[in-house]
């Protein structure tokens, strides 16, 4: 397959999709193939790169049993545990982001669902932050109802993060508490409501390529608007932890893949990125337009500050 070509075909609207041997992205000189990611990214997403920031609103005893997961309550972990934060506290959080310079602000709270007290603090945090800044609001609240994704939706949430994490095919072997339909059920009713989706996965849980490939296409088919690539961050005492590392090669030629694949979405450099010795400065110039920034659970060992320099430097 001539990559140069197919680059330039998917510039003028052609799609790949499931059926297709798309193999080929597998063997294709990295070199090349990530020029050309890069080159697709720029025609769809110009210079800019978009930057979003989270907050852990509620942490720890997740009923799941995710196994790549520090939150879970079924594995002993020495992770932070607390209740849903207060309104003041995720507001203060979601000032400081915007002071930064930051424009998307998400609230994350680990758990199936959230309880109905918990869910009612959180639709209060999404009205006074609508009312006290500008930001692009997102939430990520696990498996919500479709009343609750309308609730939402009042009051200024305009995005909702649920990851896939990866393939149908792969999906029982991290997760047993909930399914693959589950995550794209909660999807749809997201969608139903008007929501944008924000969705990816985790690369390195032991996953083949082929899993990677059904994962992007699925990820194409629902639409997602904002794809996070997260590097598993191998964590004691959980099912993973003895998962070798991934190499920087298979990030930056995941990473152009989904750019073929998803041509048109945030790839967004997510958890595990400040594992990277340049924190991603090579994947920004592999097809990846989009970040999570911020010293925080996931993304430790960055700043926003630092990020900000880096993005300059790169246009």
């Amino acid at each position: 397959m001539n990559i140069p070509k197919l680059a330039d075909e998917i510039i003028c609207g052609r799609r790949l999709k499931r059926g297709e041997d798309i193999s080929f992205l597998l063997a294709a000189d990295l070199t090349e193939l990530t020029y050309e990611a890069d080159k697709i990214r720029y025609h769809f997403c110009g210079k800019q790169a978009e930057l979003c920031s989270i907050i852990n609103g509620k942490s720890g005893k997740c009923s799941e049993d995710c196994k790549f997961c520090a939150q879970s309550a079924c594995h002993d972990t020495e992770v932070r545990v607390y209740e849903f934060l207060s309104e003041k506290e995720i507001l203060k959080e979601c000032v400081y982001n915007e002071q930064k310079g930051v424009k998307r602000f998400s609230v994350v709270t680990a758990g199936r669902t959230l309880k109905e007290n918990d869910f009612c603090r959180a639709l209060t945090a999404y009205r006074l932050m609508k009312q006290k800044s500008n930001m692009k609001l997102c939430a990520s609240h696990g498996l919500l109802t479709e009343e609750q994704f309308s609730k939402l939706r009042e009051a200024g949430v305009t995005r909702y993060h649920c990851n896939i994490e990866t393939s149908r095919r792969y999906f029982p072997y991290i997760c047993s508490t909930h399914t693959f339909e589950d995550k794209l059920d909660c999807i749809k009713r997201a969608q139903k409501q008007k929501l944008e989706i924000c969705s990816g996965g985790i690369i390195g849980m032991g996953e083949t390529w082929e899993d990677r490939l059904d994962m992007a296409l699925t990820l194409s088919e629902i639409g997602a608007v904002s794809v996070p690539i997260n590097i598993l961050n191998p964590i004691e005492k959980t099912p993973m932890e003895n998962m070798p590392g991934i190499s920087y090669e298979d990030i930056l030629r995941t990473t152009a893949i989904f750019r073929f694949i998803i041509p048109t979405a945030d790839i967004r450099l997510a958890g595990g990125r400040g594992l990277l010795s340049d924190k991603g400065r090579t994947a920004f110039k592999s097809g990846a337009n989009a970040a999570i920034t911020g010293d925080m659970l996931t993304t430790s060992g960055i700043s926003v500050e630092a990020d900000t320099k880096m993005l300059n430097e790169l246009k």
